[in-house]
């Protein structure tokens, strides 16, 4: 595989780590923009508002979790800010841009971004300030593709279609950031053949990185609650080995695989309990590689139409997402530093 870690070191010459950052921000499908509920896999309690008005400041976390990293490990080239929870670019734009611009100077040794977010969220006033962003340091854009049927975007409670999809990686490619999409393997109802058309389609858009989850249940979510019921079951440890490498050898070998594996904290994960050991698991996936005698890109075949010469679509934005990042007000929520 072409690791991340491997990438990372590449780029920077040394160990890169991420440092994860909750500003405060909800989704889209959480407030009723687009729906209420929120994905059936998220535990939407973590953005309650009194959870957000308790939040470590942005700079406050970031120092903080820098000496975390310090701690556990002796040399560390830099980090890079990563705006994980929620939705990373679901508030108005100036805010965005304060938020974004304290995490690559409030510290030294910050050497780029990575933001988490939705398909749907991506407007091109966002577009454009992320691409002004890239030009002085590394950035990353975390799509939440997760599969691109739209039925089980739709089990999923996202809200947004695939189409979505390819409209926001269409109007993002060739800005200066690295699109990264984030795929879901062992949704209910979900074949093989399926769980590889996702494969193949990050050929189609061009994506630069991946993540892979297996799909998993936590306390206090509707899948939880559906996997304690009996009602969902969720994918093997063999079959999940035997499907990401099925998966990785359908993915270009300049795609850098970021994650092969989801996991959740111990006390609240409901299943499968076999995603806690990391370590092992990725052995067992390049044991299987190995036992094939492939790689990841080893049965890649590029589109027919490169997605360099992907035509650049209109913004499909909705435009009940677009009045909240564009047209309301200043947040009070988000908590920058003192």
């Amino acid at each position: 595989m072409n690791s991340f870690g491997a990438f990372l070191r590449r780029r920077f010459g040394g160990r890169v780590q991420r440092v994860s950052l909750d500003a405060g921000f909800t989704c889209p499908n959480v407030d009723g923009a687009v729906a209420r509920g929120g994905c059936n896999f998220c535990d939407n309690r973590s953005f309650s508002p009194s959870r957000r008005v308790r939040l470590r400041q942005v700079a406050e976390q970031l120092r903080r979790g820098i000496e975390a990293v310090r701690v556990r490990y002796d040399k560390v080239a830099g980090f890079i800010a990563y705006f994980q929870p929620a939705t990373n670019t679901y508030a108005p734009v100036d805010q965005l841009e304060e938020v974004f611009e304290l995490a690559l100077t409030i510290h030294p040794e910050v050497m780029g971004l990575a933001i988490g977010t939705r398909p749907d969220c991506v407007p091109e006033s966002v577009l454009n300030l992320i691409e002004r962003l890239a030009r002085q340091s590394y950035v990353s854009v975390e799509y939440g593709m997760q599969s691109i049927h739209d039925a089980s975007l739709l089990w999923m409670n996202r809200a947004h279609r695939h189409a979505d999809m390819v409209n926001a990686v269409d109007r993002s490619r060739g800005r200066g950031f690295e699109i990264c999409g984030h795929v879901i393997l062992g949704i209910p109802g979900e074949t093989r053949e399926m769980m590889m058309e996702s494969a193949e389609e990050i050929g189609r858009l061009g994506f630069d990185a991946i993540k892979i989850h297996n799909l998993y249940a936590v306390q206090g979510t509707p899948l939880g609650e559906e996997v304690l019921a009996g009602k969902v079951s969720m994918m093997e440890r063999q079959q999940y080995v035997q499907t990401v490498v099925d998966f990785l050898e359908r993915i270009a070998p300049e795609v850098v695989v970021e994650r092969i594996s989801g996991e959740a904290p111990p006390n609240y994960l409901v299943a499968p309990q076999w995603c806690l050991d990391k370590a092992s698991l990725r052995r067992e996936i390049e044991l299987e590689f190995a036992r094939r005698g492939t790689r990841q890109g080893s049965l890649y075949s590029p589109p027919e139409l490169l997605p360099a010469d992907r035509p650049v679509p209109n913004d499909l934005t909705p435009e009940s997402i677009r009045v909240e990042i564009e047209r309301r007000g200043r947040l009070p929520v988000l908590k920058l530093q003192g």
